[in-house]
């Protein structure tokens, strides 16, 4: 598209931008709530099919295992077959692993449902980022970001209170929970659909705008980056090591067999760290508009991490404020740190500084769920042995200590930018 055609593109018209958005909402929405759908039911795993937290870990940690390599080809895909093709086939991929992983009675087939269904999860994702920027341009495109996301995290919020208001399906066993996220993945089928059928209706007319340069790896460029980008890379890996690896697999399972809670009252607790990111997230982020105190404030989200492990391990009955500073931190820390990395990157390296930082956050993914299960079944951590889990919660009390020890660092060492020559 010529400049000249670039300003007398029109945007799509009101109604066919709600529809497209309702349709993209809906399609992270069902995927996050698929995502989440294993931690309401770990217990049940342990006790009706006896996996160890091992084998429990390795359900989340195969799904982030394809995505170490998969974000470099991801945008790609996107770029060569479109969004909606791309959104379309990646929703049907995470529907058929929804599906083998509620047939998984045995550990291996199980797995292999949660491995199809991270194989599609992430180029969705980037289709999903890739088609928000064709429709939504100007001034608004960084909030309708925050409100895609906000919705897509009630999907996990929705994930973790399943439990309540799907009270009958869990005591039915494992199983019928995992019917229900077939549901949910279904859901977002339906929200691929509708984006497809109003995409293929648009793109004729010119009104969207092309395709952002997918994110590739440029390893020469690796190199380049600054001591800043390098911190802020630790602490995302760091970070979210702690935050999904817990709170999205061994949290709810710990709160049962450790703090004695019920499976409805545990993962209720654990549901408001994403309910605190539904609201919050887009107001710290507006903080950080108005403010410009990246270094501060990513200080400020990394020290309530730690904080939230030592309360955990050390206050009787402290759970639940040890889920506040929990959710605050999921809530300030990320809305903070990815809009920080271009201070520390030029414009020609963002794409590589932006798949770098999260295929490495996958391969930590990874290796922390795996890492945690180990340890579990390593000392004995059950119901009968609480005291089990005490070098689970010193494990992501490490991870979350240096988290902020790179953003305190980070905020005294005064690294800028590199200049653009660097880049180039």
């Amino acid at each position: 598209m010529t400049t000249a055609a670039a300003a007398a593109r029109q945007p799509p018209s009101v109604g066919a931008q709600v529809l497209m958005f309702v349709g993209v909402a809906l399609v992270l929405f069902g995927n996050y709530y698929v995502y989440d759908c294993i931690a309401p039911i770990a217990e049940l795993l342990s006790s009706q099919l006896r996996f160890s937290d091992t084998q429990i870990g390795t359900l989340n940690a195969i799904y982030s295992f394809p995505n170490i390599f998969l974000v470099v080809v991801g945008g790609v895909l996107v770029d060569r077959f479109t969004a909606r093709v791309m959104v379309l086939i990646t929703t049907v991929i995470c529907l058929a692993g929804a599906i083998v992983t509620a047939f998984g009675d045995q550990f291996p087939v199980m797995a292999l449902g949660r491995l199809l269904f991270g194989i599609g999860a992430e180029t969705l994702v980037v289709a999903v980022m890739v088609a928000l920027a064709q429709w939504f341009t100007g001034g608004y495109f960084a909030l309708v970001l925050a409100l895609n996301l906000s919705l897509a995290r009630l999907g996990s919020y929705l994930a973790d209170r399943s439990p309540t208001f799907a009270k009958d399906l869990y005591a039915g066993g494992w199983q019928p929970p995992m019917w229900l996220g077939v549901g949910f993945a279904a859901l977002s089928l339906a929200g691929a659909l509708i984006y497809f059928y109003v995409d293929r209706r648009e793109a004729p007319r010119g009104t969207l705008t092309l395709p952002p340069p997918p994110d590739r790896i440029h390893w020469r460029q690796v190199t380049r980056f600054s001591g800043g980008y390098w911190l802020l890379v630790v602490t995302c890996v760091a970070f979210y090591s702690v935050i999904f690896p817990f709170r999205s697999t061994f949290a709810i399972k710990y709160l049962q067999e450790a703090q004695g809670l019920s499976l409805e009252q545990a993962s209720t607790l654990n549901s408001y760290v994403f309910l605190a990111a539904v609201w919050v997230t887009p107001a710290f982020g507006l903080l950080l508009d108005r403010t410009a105190r990246n270094n501060l404030l990513l200080v400020a989200g990394s020290v309530l991490l730690p904080l939230s492990f030592i309360v955990l391990g050390l206050v009787p009955s402290g759970a639940g404020f040890s889920t506040v500073l929990l959710g605050l931190s999921f809530s300030l820390l990320p809305a903070v740190l990815w809009p920080t990395v271009p201070n520390y990157s030029t414009p020609a390296n963002l794409g590589t500084a932006y798949g770098l930082m999260t295929t490495l956050q996958n391969a930590g993914l990874f290796a922390a769920n795996l890492a945690v299960g180990y340890l579990n079944d390593a000392n004995g951590a059950s119901a009968a042995n609480p005291g089990g889990y005490t070098p689970m919660l010193w494990f992501f009390g490490f991870l979350s200590f240096i988290a902020f020890v790179c953003m305190l660092a980070l905020w005294v060492s005064g690294w800028r930018k590199p200049a653009v020559a660097a880049g180039a």
